[in-house]
C-alpha cells in the first residue's frame, strides 16, 4: 500500500514538473479585417518551425474552424509537391559557363567554403548556381540546423489540416511566379544578398533564435525592426521585390474576398513580414477603409 503511494505521488509530481517546464503556445500574429459580411483572418507564417511550436493557441485554432477556405502564398499541392524544388534547382542552374566562384568576392567565397565544410554542403556543385538559389541554401541549412524543418511550417501545417476538414485551399501566386521572383533579379543584387548573407552567417544562428522569439512572443514590432525595417534601410531593392511589390499585387485579390457577395470567412496564411509594417497586408487594408483587429 505504502509502495503504490509513493508511485502515485512520484507520477503526480512528474506531471506537475512538466507542466510547469511546458512552453506556452506561441501568441499568432492573427488579424481579422472584415467589412461586415465577410472576413478575413490574417495569420503571420514562419515557413519552418519546431515540433514544439506546437499545439498552437487557441485563437488560431478559432480562426480555422471559422474560415470556409484558406489561401496560402503558393497552393497546397505545389508546396507538397518535390517537383517544385526540382522546378527551382532547374531554374537556378548556369546555363552561360559562368561559376559561382567568378561572381564572388573572395572573403565571400573564404565564408562559403567554411559554412559548406561545417555544414556538410558540396560545394562544387553549388558552382553551377546562381547566387539566389545558394543564399536559400545557406539560410535554410543553419535553421534545419536548429531543428526548425519546412514540415513544420504554419503554412503546410494549416494546409494539411484544410485537406483533412475538406477545405478548399489555395495561392496567391503560382510557383512559376515564386521562381520568377528570385531567378529574374538582377545578378549583382543577388550576389549583394548573398555576400550579406555569408557576413551574417557566424551570428545567423543567433538571429534565427531572436527572431524565432519574437515570432512566438507575437512581437509584431520587434519582429518587423529585425526583419523587413532592417531589410528595408540596408537592402531596399531586395525589401520591394520580396515584400513591397508582392503585397500590392496580393491587395486586389484580398479586397475582392471582402467585397465578394458570398458571405464567406477565408483564413490567410503568409510569411510574417508581408502582414508587418507601414508596407505590410494589415496597414495597406487599414488604408483602404476595412476594420482591422489584433487576434
Amino acid at each position: 500500500m505504502l509502495a503504490s503511494a509513493v508511485r502515485l505521488l512520484l507520477v503526480l509530481f512528474l506531471a506537475a514538473t512538466a507542466s510547469a517546464c511546458a512552453e506556452p503556445p506561441p501568441r499568432p500574429l492573427l488579424w481579422k479585417v472584415g467589412d461586415g459580411d465577410n472576413h478575413l483572418y490574417l495569420l503571420g507564417s514562419f515557413h519552418l518551425l519546431k515540433e514544439s511550436d506546437y499545439p498552437l493557441d487557441p485563437a488560431t485554432d478559432l480562426a480555422f474552424e471559422d474560415a470556409e477556405r484558406l489561401v496560402f502564398e503558393l497552393p497546397p499541392d505545389a508546396m507538397a509537391d518535390p517537383a517544385t524544388t526540382r522546378l527551382m534547382i532547374q531554374a537556378a542552374q548556369r546555363t552561360d559557363g559562368s561559376r559561382l566562384r567568378d561572381e564572388l568576392p573572395e572573403a565571400a567565397w573564404e565564408r562559403l567554403q567554411a559554412h559548406a565544410q561545417r555544414r556538410r554542403l558540396p560545394l562544387e556543385p553549388m558552382q553551377n548556381l546562381e547566387a539566389w538559389y545558394v543564399g536559400l541554401m545557406v539560410s535554410l541549412s543553419e535553421m534545419q540546423a536548429q531543428g526548425m524543418l519546412p514540415e513544420h511550417g504554419l503554412d503546410k501545417h494549416f494546409a494539411r489540416r484544410a485537406a483533412a476538414a475538406g477545405k478548399p485551399a489555395e495561392g496567391l501566386e503560382t510557383v512559376a511566379e515564386q521562381i520568377a521572383l528570385f531567378d529574374d533579379m538582377d545578378p549583382e543584387l543577388q550576389v549583394r544578398s548573398l555576400e550579406r548573407t555569408l557576413e551574417e552567417i557566424e551570428d545567423l544562428r543567433g538571429r534565427v533564435e531572436r527572431m524565432h522569439g519574437l515570432w512566438r512572443d507575437g512581437d509584431a514590432d520587434g519582429l518587423y525592426a529585425m526583419t523587413g525595417a532592417e531589410m528595408k534601410a540596408e537592402q531596399p531593392e531586395l525589401y520591394a521585390r520580396v515584400n513591397t511589390e508582392r503585397n500590392r499585387a496580393w491587395l486586389p485579390r484580398l479586397k475582392a474576398m471582402l467585397d465578394g457577395s458570398t458571405d464567406q470567412d477565408v483564413l490567410v496564411v503568409v510569411g510574417a513580414l508581408h502582414l508587418l509594417g507601414e508596407d505590410g497586408l494589415v496597414a495597406l487594408l487599414e488604408a483602404e477603409g476595412y476594420t482591422v483587429e489584433r487576434l
